[in-house]
């Protein structure tokens, strides 16, 4: 079921987005007067369509994009022989450069405003909600998990800064802009001193590893029983809701990842369990076999989250702040890619990793920020100059414009061919790729 819902918000996400970014390509074509023969969410075959005026509009079977068919222009469907006629005057090729600039530009510059538009809404309508790094620290400070122990992080650290800034946001420590920094780093307190935590320059890739983000650094909580799993011991010793662990092995339990540090060090398949019930202690000796599990989830963290509303003008500039910070994250990601300090391997997701991050039960707050990430990310991709996606054409256009020089429809083909066989390529290693990591 979760793989349906997951499957189902991402198809949903894309058909929205490819529709608004071909209908930016439509509507500045239409608007300079040229023709368009095809609007298609999706690619052929056709499940339905209809016709309204000159253009037909179509939804396809493959959801992997869409695609607009302007006459007279070299694209995707490589249709040749009207270009072998004489241009007419209706036609993409007819138009001035900066015309059919603008109309490249169209799909791309619709992805940016959406982007823009939906963070600024989601910052209006529901602000912000997050843990206060201050009550954290306040509270044991962070349970450090596998990766960030494999940075040298240790549970009970307190985390005071991130690259040097301080920090009011728990979860900035884990913000991708400050993580893919050169020379990235934390300042902690560990027992009253203060140290630097230096990170490597390929740390990113952890995090898109699958679990791994999940399993970095953690508020502590205290060692307070929430949920009782079903067949567990927890459940057969008749541990109860608010049950506090006092000491496991005799050794004294001060919050919930005492818990598990105890058990990797402890020998032989029994343990003594010591529970606090109201003013009653309850001791146990039990068989907890090789894995030691006990069967319970911790109550969850002793604060509240803090909440913050903004005015319109605030979540305008906050709004368009966060969206464009997206695209500058792309920049510095594709900066170590081509340096080598990440592997473009464990950097790239594609539809399988994409739809893995909206998860598995349906949350429209989730879903309307992963579209808003994710049309900030196409219009960032659109732009790439590979021929056969926008950018190719803007640098097309844009040496036409400034040499003076058209170049000829037969160079055009070849590079859209060459593009084409490129975008492919990687459609088949980005899909290769997302299921080799599902069973890494």
């Amino acid at each position: 079921m979760e793989g349906l819902i997951m499957t189902a918000q991402i198809l949903l996400s894309l058909s929205i987005l490819v529709a608004v970014h071909e209908m930016g390509h439509l509507l500045a074509a239409k608007y300079f007067g040229m023709r368009v023969e095809q609007f298609s969410i999706g690619f052929p075959p056709k499940i339905f369509s209809f016709k309204k005026g000159e253009t037909e509009y179509a939804l396809s079977a493959i959801p992997l994009g869409g695609y607009v068919k302007i006459s007279g222009m070299i694209d995707e469907s490589l249709d040749l022989e009207n270009m072998k006629k004489d241009p007419e005057p209706w036609e993409f090729r007819s138009k001035p450069a900066w015309q059919r600039l603008i109309v490249m530009l169209g799909g791309i510059t619709v992805n940016v405003i959406m982007g823009v538009l939906i963070f600024i809404l989601m910052v209006w309508i529901i602000g912000d909600k997050y843990i206060p790094n201050s009550e954290v620290n306040k509270n044991g400070g962070i349970h450090a998990h596998a990766l960030a122990q494999s940075i040298g992080l240790k549970s009970g650290d307190k985390i005071l800064q991130v690259n040097g800034q301080a920090i009011d946001d728990f979860s900035e420590i884990y913000n991708p802009d400050k993580l893919l920094s050169t020379n990235a780093y934390y300042t902690i307190e560990r027992n009253g001193q203060q140290l630097e935590i230096k990170l490597p320059g390929n740390f990113i890739e952890n995090f898109n590893e699958s679990g791994k983000a999940g399993a970095f650094v953690t508020p502590r909580q205290l060692p307070i029983i929430g949920e009782v799993a079903k067949g567990s011991l927890a459940e057969k010793l008749n541990l109860q809701t608010g049950d506090k662990f006092l000491s496991l092995n005799n050794q004294p339990v001060s919050y919930f990842d005492d818990i598990d540090a105890i058990k990797e060090t402890s020998k032989g398949d029994s343990m003594s369990i010591s529970i606090a019930r109201g003013n009653e202690i309850l001791n146990f000796k039990e068989y907890v076999g090789e894995d030691k599990t006990i069967g319970f989830r911790a109550q969850g963290f002793n604060f509240e989250l803090a909440k913050i509303n903004y005015g319109l003008g605030e979540s305008v500039v906050l709004g368009a702040e966060r969206a464009f910070g997206i695209v500058f994250v792309q920049l510095k990601a594709f900066k170590k890619i081509f340096s080598g300090e990440l592997s473009i391997q464990k950097s790239l997701s594609g539809p399988i990793g994409i739809a893995q991050a909206y998860g598995g039960t349906w949350d429209w707050e989730r879903f309307w920020r992963m579209t808003g990430l994710l049309s900030m990310v196409l219009a960032f991709m659109n732009l790439l100059p590979i021929p056969a996606l926008d950018g190719g054409h803007v640098v097309f256009l844009t040496y036409e414009m400034v040499s003076g020089r058209k170049p000829s429809d037969k160079f055009l083909e070849v590079a859209q061919k060459i593009g084409m066989v490129l975008l492919l390529g990687l459609m088949v290693f980005i899909f290769a790729n997302d299921i080799f990591k599902l069973f890494q």
